[in-house]
């Protein structure tokens, strides 16, 4: 499955171009502007999938430097700081990944 095939990809890129300066990931501001935030847990489900690379059924820290390029091969690479602050805002139980109802919340904020 891609993202295209749940997101659209005029959004996806207006989404990547808007942050492809290094140090201006902003979590909300990327899945509301990816249309994200408005779709259905279950699609919500999917994109998680797409980033669980591993398919351990979390997104962890190794997985969140690569999220932009989950949702197109020439997103970037997220800084070490961006991937901290993105893992700190999303992963509420402190285990040290995300899980899909950690990232379904995040989506939502």
């Amino acid at each position: 499955m891609t993202m295209s095939s749940i997101l659209k990809a005029d959004d996806i890129k207006k989404a990547l171009d808007a942050f492809a300066a290094a140090d201006s990931f902003n979590h909300k501001k990327f899945f509301e502007m990816v249309g994200l935030k408005t779709k259905s847990f279950n699609d919500v489900k999917k994109v998680f999938a797409v980033l669980d690379a591993d398919n351990s059924g979390f997104i962890e820290e190794e997985e969140l430097k690569f999220v932009l390029k989950g949702f197109a091969s020439y997103g970037r690479d997220l800084t070490d700081k961006e991937t901290k602050e993105f893992l700190k805002a999303a992963d509420k139980d402190g285990d040290g990944k995300i899980g899909i109802d950690e990232f379904a919340a995040l989506v939502k904020e």
